[in-house]
């Protein structure tokens, strides 16, 4: 199941025409990766940091207005606990469903880009996080 979801996560997703060799053992591939960087340094970096580091003291502390700041994405919070499915939900529907402020991009990013730029902020993640990822079925719908 868990080869099966890969291989359309970064085929069907990433509108690949042919596969793609990944990098070492993660799903996404460098091309991936390589549209995931402009993507993120051009949509998410803002809020996110240049390296997914997050800019908030306490992103577990809500603001004066009551929202959550942006969390961390690479690896230091908690987007890991989130299969991909929960991860292209929140990139649509932005964070304000969940407490936050993250503007919805459903119909700013395409498909690939939406992929891409969850395998840029992976990139970063350390890799017990990843291998954590994966065995909570990050994978799997």
């Amino acid at each position: 199941m868990k080869i099966l979801f890969t291989t359309i996560f970064i085929l069907t997703l990433s509108g690949a025409v042919q596969a793609e060799e990944t990098i070492d053992g993660k799903w996404y591939t460098a091309s991936q990766l390589e549209l995931g960087k402009r993507v993120f340094a051009n949509n998410c970096a803002v809020c996110h940091g240049d390296q997914g580091q997050g800019l908030a003291e306490d992103w577990r502390k809500p603001e004066a207005d009551g929202a959550y700041p942006p969390p961390p994405l690479n690896g230091t919070a908690h987007a890991w606990h989130h299969p991909a499915s929960t991860l292209i939900r929140t990139i649509n529907d932005g964070g304000i469903p969940l407490g936050g402020k993250m503007p919805a991009f459903g119909d700013k990013l395409s498909e690939q880009e939406k992929v891409a730029v969850i395998a840029r902020f992976q990139d970063w993640w350390p890799e017990e996080i990843y291998k954590g990822w994966i065995e909570r079925g990050g994978l799997e719908n």
